[in-house]
């Protein structure tokens, strides 16, 4: 079963995919992400690889017949891409030279572009899930790319409030909030020319911080060939921060927020960020989403940012040190 199913309380298309119960777990011996796998080429540096299990076809099958005149359904149009981020089976972000990270950057452009081509993908969702507390199945470095035919319920929010407070304002909504959080400068983790990491004001996780772009810009495609470099070196140096907090490798899901495509002219109002949700709150303790977050989506930070921020921001430094 692959279809769609609408969500009339929330006015949300909900993704139907039995068929990805049966994914495997990664076996101990082979790794399909590996050269040598038969599954991908002998040689590669960064690679796109269609989802063996997606939850998005271009040829989806008709929905099931259970449809009705209250119940909603539709083909689960879209597309699921896995992009690996190396041939190394352990080696993780942090350990990458940026210069290699680069050629992921271009990769994502890459794919974002082809896949905003069909006009039937609304949005491109680039993202990774990292580590066993997430629910990772293949540990091998590697994110996703999904191209939905709707643009999903959170990022219609945020376009929507930027786009109101264009209107109200003449301002972009992200410009201001970085603007203040660089006024404050309290959560701010650190900076560079082209990108601002900090935990933001109302931060829902304990450490979850977001990279935003200095420059307006709506998507990664609009970034120069110096603003993709620095994005790769700020990615690296970002998680190598989050790994830095406890001396292990900090489980996170990585989230970017491109403007919708084939929507509307999104160029005023929508400004290129990237949102993280570590699930961790302590070394040895996870931030669960309890009844409040998942039955209200009324979220509670357990946690100061103000004082999280200090905590990340000598994290940073003890990364950088590492480095040298």
């Amino acid at each position: 079963m692959a279809e769609l199913r609408w969500h009339p309380l929330t006015k949300d298309w909900v993704m139907i995919a039995s068929h990805r119960q049966g994914r495997p777990q990664m076996p101990k011996d082979w790794c399909p992400f590996c050269p040598g796998s038969g599954k991908v080429p002998d040689h590669f540096e960064v690679y796109e690889y269609d989802n063996d299990f997606p939850a998005l076809s271009l040829t989806p099958p008709e929905p099931d017949d259970v449809a009705t005149d209250f119940f909603k359904t539709a083909p689960a149009y879209g597309k699921c891409e896995v992009i690996l981020y190396s041939p190394d089976h352990v080696i993780t972000v942090p350990e990458l030279p940026a210069e290699h990270l680069k050629k992921l950057v271009d990769l994502w452009c890459e794919r974002f572009e082809k896949i905003s081509s069909d006009e039937k993908i609304k949005y491109v969702f680039i993202f990774e899930n990292r580590g066993e507390a997430v629910g990772v199945t293949m540990p091998h470095p590697h994110g996703q790319i999904y191209g939905y035919s709707f643009i999903p319920k959170k990022l219609m929010l945020e376009t929507s409030s930027a786009k109101e407070y264009l209107e109200q304002t003449g301002k972009c909504l992200f410009c201001d909030m970085l603007k203040n959080e660089l006024d404050e400068k309290k959560r701010i983790i650190f900076s560079n020319e082209h990108f601002t990491v900090f935990l933001p004001f109302f931060c829902e996780y304990p450490y979850g911080v977001y990279i935003m772009a200095n420059r307006h810009v709506q998507n990664i495609t609009g970034l120069t060939e110096e603003e993709k470099f620095s994005l790769a070196k700020t990615i690296k140096e970002t998680a190598g921060t989050l790994d830095s907090l406890f001396d292990m490798k900090f489980p996170y899901m990585m989230c970017m927020h491109n403007a919708p495509v084939n929507s509307g002219d999104y160029s005023r109002d929508f400004h290129f960020h990237i949102e993280f949700f570590p699930p961790m709150r302590s070394a040895d303790k996870i931030k669960f989403n309890a009844s409040s977050e998942t039955g209200a989506w009324a979220h509670c930070n357990p946690t100061c940012p103000e004082e999280k921020a200090e905590e990340l921001r000598a994290a940073y430094s003890k990364f950088l040190n590492s480095q040298k």
